[in-house]
């Protein structure tokens, strides 16, 4: 995946949206034309992919109708019609009415987060299917409240994974539910995208989140640089409701693809052959070695002896069709004193060989 940046300086959300579109419009439009014939690919056609995308869109314009504003920018910039980027930002409410069981998950997050004036550390992993994220974006620009956001997210997408001015961080993780249904709810990239927009802590950021309603289960990790209570929480947000996971007494908080809050465990629909479970367990092994403030030794302990290998890094089996192949494709911590994000396209390990790049 190859990272690109753009710093906005545009306040109204149509005309940043319009701005992104015409400046990406290479990137977008092949971004779109690759989830466009990867649905079908799924069991899920086309014409069901727009009703989604539509549905979400008008989800989307009465929770926070600057979001879906921004999404009519990126259509005009871009030059092509609204439902395809409606269906680009609800890919993950798209992807909840697949037939089949999804056999693998993405991503797996880390945040240490203890009471007290220490800068929360963390790290995440993303991961995701290698054939659709030719490009990736990393974003500047100044939200509705005045705060400085920087996020990284896929081309024509709101947001997904960053920081804000107010020391607010926010890691992103998908969940399969039962409850997941195509009744097409906020899209949960717009509820990660409005968290960093707003939040400026851990309590704004679940009470917005329980604001959305939402068809698709995904996981949110806030926390903070301030000292609070909570300081981090987990919000695991799904069709049922939406449950908070706090830090464990020692200040840990971990997350992979599977719901962590009881009452919705009962309901879980990630498959017991995902890796989603060993990689959770591999990172509580890991989390007496990874309380190191710097990143490289941190991103190095986050893979274990293991290194490139572990469990929470992907590499693509070629041999696979493109919907069973999964990369790590990003690896991520978040600074949120600097409001920064500390970043390398690959695995924990490549950061730790290499060193990251800052955003």
């Amino acid at each position: 995946m190859i990272i690109h940046s753009f710093v906005s300086d545009l306040r109204d959300p149509y005309q940043r949206g319009r701005q992104i579109g015409e400046q990406w419009a290479a990137q977008i439009g092949r971004t779109l034309d690759l989830y466009l014939a990867f649905f079908p690919k799924l069991g899920i056609p086309n014409v069901q992919v727009r009703s989604i995308g539509e549905a979400s869109l008008a989800a989307l314009d009465a929770w926070c109708p600057a979001l879906a504003r921004e999404i009519e920018g990126l259509a005009k910039g871009v030059q092509r019609p609204l439902w395809q980027l409606a269906a680009l930002n609800a890919r993950t409410e798209i992807l909840a009415v697949m037939p089949a069981q999804p056999v693998e998950g993405e991503c797996s997050t880390s945040v240490y987060a203890p009471a007290g004036a220490a800068a929360p550390l963390s790290l995440q992993t993303w991961d995701w299917h290698d054939s659709l994220v030719p490009h990736g974006l990393l974003l500047q620009f100044v939200g509705a409240s005045g705060l400085i956001v920087k996020l990284f997210t896929e081309f024509g997408m709101l947001g997904k994974i960053g920081v804000n001015s107010a020391g607010l961080g926010l890691h992103f993780n998908i969940l399969h539910h039962a409850s997941d249904n195509g009744d097409a709810g906020v899209p949960v990239h717009a509820i990660a995208r409005r968290v960093l927009e707003e939040a400026r802590s851990v309590e704004e950021a679940i009470a917005l989140a329980r604001s959305a309603r939402v068809s698709a289960s995904t996981v949110l990790t806030a926390f903070t640089q301030a000292d609070g209570n909570p300081r981090a929480a987990s919000i695991e947000m799904s069709p049922a409701h939406v449950g908070v996971v706090l830090p464990g007494d020692d200040g840990w908080l971990l997350h992979t693809n599977h719901f962590l809050d009881p009452d919705l465990v009962r309901g879980e629909r990630t498959a017991d052959v995902s890796t989603t479970y060993a990689r959770l367990d591999h990172l509580k092994a890991m989390t007496p070695e990874m309380v190191r403030t710097e990143l490289v030794e941190r991103a190095d302990a986050f893979c274990g002896a293991a290194g490139d290998q572990a469990v929470v890094c992907f590499h693509p089996d070629p041999s696979q069709p493109e919907t069973e192949r999964w990369e790590t494709l990003l690896s991520v911590s978040i600074d949120t004193a600097g409001c920064a994000l500390e970043y390398v396209a690959g695995t924990p390990k490549a950061l730790a060989r290499d060193g990251a790049l800052r955003f």
